[in-house]
């Protein structure tokens, strides 16, 4: 692999001169010089070494983005509008998955703080845990003394940016379409407790079933992982246990897929037996049959703006961002069998 010292012998200039033309330095060199210097650049297919330009210079190139899994459609879309921005302003982002480990993210966050990365974007679900929030503070609050940035994508209560997703209230919409539609047997497959997406979304369907003199019982509302197959195990345990089941609001659209499959299986018809709402729009949601019913949020504008955030030192002060969401109706949701 061709270095500096090779570039500079090639072109007949000192190693000084290649770092100045290479590394974009303000000061003037003549044009013929800048032609043998790239010229011998070419021909060597020299390529800078990353590290040391971070060491040369005080401007940061790299962006890390800790999200659960971004196999997840939720976390491809986000991180698709991440990238969108980081390719416009000329940075690297570097993804980690934690796959909802906490211990993980604490890990990542030190590998990227080695990595002097320009920010941190935290883009998955906050945690019910006070031991992992005070670590994660104090993790992040040791980044940002060095000059570091950091946003977050939903309820996290550390410091740094935050870019909310209305996740209370597009359940709140969601469950008032339910129960508009006159259902009263209504299940829920939920995601993990731990997780605060997970309270904010039932919060929602909650203060709608208030609103509409119904009720969400424990017994019809089973906790599952956020993916297709958790939600194809929940929903078949809400079957067996519930089977007046009129409805099943699932906290994603991974999740309400699974259980579609499920209800197919069982020879149940959707929504003529059981309606199926799901939550975010994922691509696929307007392409399963039925169609899915389901909130949409700006996952890829969610993205921009976190990492716009992260990338703007002009705000010292902490913002809030929220981004709204919107009910999509669909074919999936229905009135109940009863009527």
């Amino acid at each position: 692999m061709a270095t500096l010292a090779d570039v500079a012998r090639r072109a007949g200039v000192s190693a000084a001169t290649v770092s100045r033309i290479v590394n974009g330095s303000p000061k003037i060199v003549s044009e013929e010089l800048r032609e043998r210097v790239l010229r011998a650049v070419q021909e060597l297919q020299y390529v800078p070494n990353a590290h040391a330009q971070l060491l040369a210079r005080s401007h940061r190139t790299t962006v890390g983005v800790i999200v659960h899994d971004v196999s997840d459609p939720y976390f491809a879309e986000i991180t698709r509008g991440l990238q969108r921005v980081a390719g416009e302003q000329g940075r690297l982002v570097i993804i980690c998955n934690s796959y909802r480990d906490p211990e993980r993210e604490l890990e990542y966050v030190e590998l990227l703080r080695a990595q002097q990365v320009e920010a941190i974007i935290l883009a998955g679900s906050g945690y019910h845990d006070p031991a992992f929030t005070k670590a994660l503070n104090a993790k992040l609050s040791a980044y940002m003394a060095t000059g570091g940035r950091v946003s977050v994508v939903g309820r996290h209560k550390v410091a740094g940016d935050a870019v909310m997703p209305a996740n209370e209230h597009g359940a709140y919409l969601i469950g008032r379409e339910i129960f508009a539609a006159g259902h009263r047997h209504v299940g829920v497959v939920a995601a993990p407790k731990q997780l605060t997406t997970t309270t904010d979304r039932l919060a929602g369907l909650r203060r709608a079933a208030r609103e509409y003199r119904r009720t969400l019982p424990a017994r019809r509302i089973e906790y599952a992982e956020f993916d297709r197959d958790g939600g194809a195990a929940a929903t078949a345990a809400l079957l067996d246990a519930e089977p007046r089941l009129t409805a099943i609001a699932a906290l994603n659209d991974s999740m309400a897929i699974g259980a579609l499959a499920v209800l197919r299986e069982r020879g149940l018809s959707v929504p003529g037996d059981v309606s199926v709402v799901g939550f975010d729009d994922m691509p696929i949601a307007r392409d399963v049959t039925p169609a899915l019913t389901t909130v949409r949020l700006p996952l890829v504008e969610i993205g921009a703006r976190a990492i716009a955030l992260a990338l703007d030192p002009q705000h010292p002060n902490p913002r809030v961002e929220d981004a709204e969401a919107t009910l999509v109706h669909r074919e999936s949701l229905g009135p109940p069998r009863s009527s």
